[in-house]
């Protein structure tokens, strides 16, 4: 599976606007998809409220420096991977940064294909894995016992296909069971964006999803209006 197959996500920091305004360009015609804040403090928010795969992160940073914001999100998820952009050089900078676990550290000015390739080889490492990982386990919502990479839903021994849409937003509830998700998170890992449209279609799935799950009166799909949804299991 290619890096463009997967849809991977990058949450990029970087307070000086024209580099990053290249390098979302750059990265954007490369297969990604980015979204860059320019300070340290919104793009914690950013990361708590979407869904990202990989952080590509500045140290030097308006609202929280960029070690700081590096070990926030390590502490939400330990696993994701992160390359630390700095026009410091310092052993001691370079030191920080891998021992809060990041994965690759690059000195400004850089060279964008090497960027590239250095993201490229640390997916390779990790986030392929953990992709596959994820997707081949069969997820258990009450009753039912479901498996995203077939996208079949079974109840008492009775399968059914679901659409490749309806699977997504299906995994997305159940890695959160009895959490809140919200609208936007699942509309921006779905469909890619967030608008007045793509909100009804969201409407209409979530109506599919119920339906497909009403075998079993323990779980639930509880509506925060205007906010999110919550996959409940109440046995």
């Amino acid at each position: 599976m290619t890096i463009e197959e997967q849809n991977i996500k990058i949450l990029l920091i970087e307070d000086d606007v024209n580099l990053g305004f290249l390098l979302v360009d750059f990265l954007e015609a490369n297969g990604f998809e980015v979204k860059l804040y320019r300070d340290g403090l919104s793009a914690l928010k950013g990361f708590q409220a979407f869904h990202f795969d990989f952080c590509i992160i500045d140290i030097m940073l308006p609202e929280m420096d960029g070690f700081t914001l590096g070990e926030k999100i390590k502490e939400i998820n330990s696993d994701i991977p992160m390359i630390i952009l700095s026009a410091r050089s310092m052993k001691e900078d370079k030191i920080k940064g891998f021992c809060i676990g990041v994965d690759d550290y690059i000195t400004k000015p850089f060279d964008e294909e090497e960027l590239l390739y250095r993201i490229r080889a640390i997916l390779n490492r990790t986030n392929n894995l953990k992709i596959n990982v994820e997707n081949s386990s069969n997820i258990e919502i009450g009753k039912y016992l479901f498996d995203p990479v077939t996208q079949l839903l079974t109840f008492d021994n009775i399968s059914q296909r679901i659409t490749v849409k309806e699977s997504r937003i299906l995994r997305k509830l159940a890695h959160a069971k009895n959490n809140l998700v919200t609208r936007e998170e699942i509309m921006i890992e779905v469909w890619g964006e967030s608008d007045y449209y793509t909100g009804r279609s969201l409407d209409v799935f979530i109506s599919k999803i119920r339906h497909f799950l009403k075998n079993d009166p323990a779980i639930k799909i509880t509506t925060i209006p205007t906010v999110g949804y919550i996959l409940e299991d109440l046995a």
